[in-house]
């Protein structure tokens, strides 16, 4: 398949769409993400261009068994929580989340400026996400699509 060039702008995002049941899915309603990589097929690893409305937060704190993810602040001062500290993110800056770690994190938006960044994340099967703050985990079937339970496995 070939594609032109286009404007990462121009591909559409709604906002606060996300995988996560209530009442988790109206935590991210301030967050836009763009992706970019499915855009153009992409299978190995996903981009996304995302945006954090004042006050939004990128995702639950989590932790992921098998995929990396990677992210590059373009505009805006998110905070980064791991665990139980924070930093203060500028554009430029940049963190890498190496699975398996059991280091919780995610990006939260506490200016009253807009953040926008680039994620990145490969697609290894197999993984699972915890979240050590909420009663959800996340379960990637053999398909890619993603399991929803309780900590105890009870579904949403």
């Amino acid at each position: 398949m070939k594609q032109s060039p286009i404007s990462a702008e121009s591909i559409s995002a709604p906002i606060g769409k996300t995988i996560y049941p209530e009442p988790y899915a109206s935590l991210v309603k301030g967050r836009q993400k763009r992706k970019l990589g499915e855009y153009f097929g992409l299978t190995n690893f996903g981009v996304n261009l995302t945006h954090l409305s004042p006050g939004a937060i990128s995702a639950l704190a989590h932790s992921h068994s098998k995929q990396d993810e990677f992210i590059l602040v373009l505009e805006g001062s998110p905070t980064l929580v791991l665990d139980e500290e924070e930093f203060v993110l500028h554009p430029g800056d940049c963190y890498g989340f190496k699975a398996g770690t059991g280091i919780a994190h995610q990006l939260i938006n506490r200016t009253e400026e807009n953040v926008t960044y680039i994620e990145i994340g490969d697609r290894t099967l197999g993984d699972e996400v915890e979240y050590p703050n909420d009663d959800l985990k996340a379960t990637q079937l053999p398909n890619g699509e993603w399991a929803l339970t309780h900590k105890d496995g009870r579904p949403y």
